[in-house]
């Protein structure tokens, strides 16, 4: 289970993906990427703490496993695809999504779950940055989403407008306006992909500096099926001490080193940090035979005690704040 999830909160996920993506000009909105990534997996990548998620659309390559689900008739809305992925799932608590959010993250998830186990709601929904609810972005008891499901459907049917189920077309808020919930303010996590200005915006934000280590590590990640929690800051250390201590090419074959070294130990975040720590010892040692030797006449009093230039300025290196190799570090 990944890191930072609610372990003790059972619960499956509905993503809904079979929207008409009119404002993109019916383009497939969740196979779009964003920093190398379909939307659609990167939101099955922040719910993957699920026991079942269900996607509501026609099945497509995805980098997790899920289980499919269409609403009848195709394209009769999100109420309607809702009811058809709630059919597929058995836990309490649900945690319903759209397949265009590109920052939603684990602990998006984790915040909705614990909110809703604290604030005894029906529901949690996210609000956006001008304060709307983003019910797609939301954690739900199951039970009041069944009850509400079927009294719209009863609805329907006494009006006798009840063809495809009496859901057809139906606005979310004709659901949620008669649950209980509780509103999270989160303008960056609620955000959603509608236009093709929404992408630009999303594409340039995960390249600004606070974001782009961690992004690009979490797409390895996906891309390589790895579900291993690592400290970035460790590893950046290492790199940068084998770079000064070493030279710049050392840095990418040692942090290439210590994770095949961590990997055949089949060991977690910690074999790789101590890993790290004894090569970044080896570095600093190594660092330390450059420094020229003392005179074989000098007295060993005079020198014993202090730290050779090449270890002191691997030390200081070492009290630096992390920063990346610089751009020739692979050579």
């Amino acid at each position: 289970m990944p890191p930072g999830t609610s372990p003790d909160i059972p619960h499956d996920a509905i993503v809904l993906a079979g929207g008409a993506a009119r404002r993109l000009g019916g383009a497939d909105k969740p196979g779009l990427r964003v920093g190398g990534r379909a939307l659609l997996d990167r939101v099955l990548g922040a719910c993957a703490a699920a026991r079942t998620t269900v996607v509501v659309a026609d099945p497509r390559p995805t980098a997790r496993p899920v289980r499919w689900a269409r609403e009848e008739p195709p394209g009769a809305g999100p109420v309607a695809a809702l009811d058809a992925g709630l059919r597929h799932t058995t836990a309490e608590v649900v945690v319903v999504l759209s397949a265009d959010l590109p920052f939603l993250e684990v602990a998006t998830v984790r915040r909705l779950l614990t909110a809703l186990r604290t604030s005894g709601a029906e529901g949690v929904l996210l609000t956006d940055a001008d304060g709307r609810d983003q019910p797609l972005v939301a954690a739900y008891r199951a039970s009041a989403l069944r009850r509400e499901l079927a009294a719209l459907t009863d609805a329907a049917s006494i009006s006798g407008s009840a063809a495809g189920g009496g859901l057809t077309g139906l606005p979310l808020r004709r659901l949620t306006a008669a649950l209980d919930l509780t509103r999270v303010p989160d303008p960056v996590a609620s955000f959603d992909c509608d236009t093709w200005d929404d992408l630009a915006t999303a594409r340039a934000r995960i390249r600004e500096h606070g974001h782009v280590l961690d992004e690009w590590i979490s797409a390895v990640k996906d891309e390589l099926g790895i579900d291993l929690d690592v400290d970035i800051g460790i590893l950046l250390d290492l790199a940068r001490d084998a770079a000064h201590g070493v030279a710049r090419p050392a840095a990418p074959l040692t942090t290439f080193l210590v994770g095949y070294a961590a990997a055949q130990g089949k060991g977690g975040p910690e074999a790789v940090a101590e890993a790290a720590r004894k090569a970044v010892a080896l570095a600093l040692r190594w660092a330390d035979e450059d420094t020229p030797q003392a005179p074989s006449d000098a007295k060993a009093d005079t020198k014993a005690d202090a730290p050779s230039d090449a270890a002191s300025a691997a030390k200081a290196d070492a009290d630096a704040p992390a920063s990346a190799p610089g751009p020739d570090t692979a050579g």
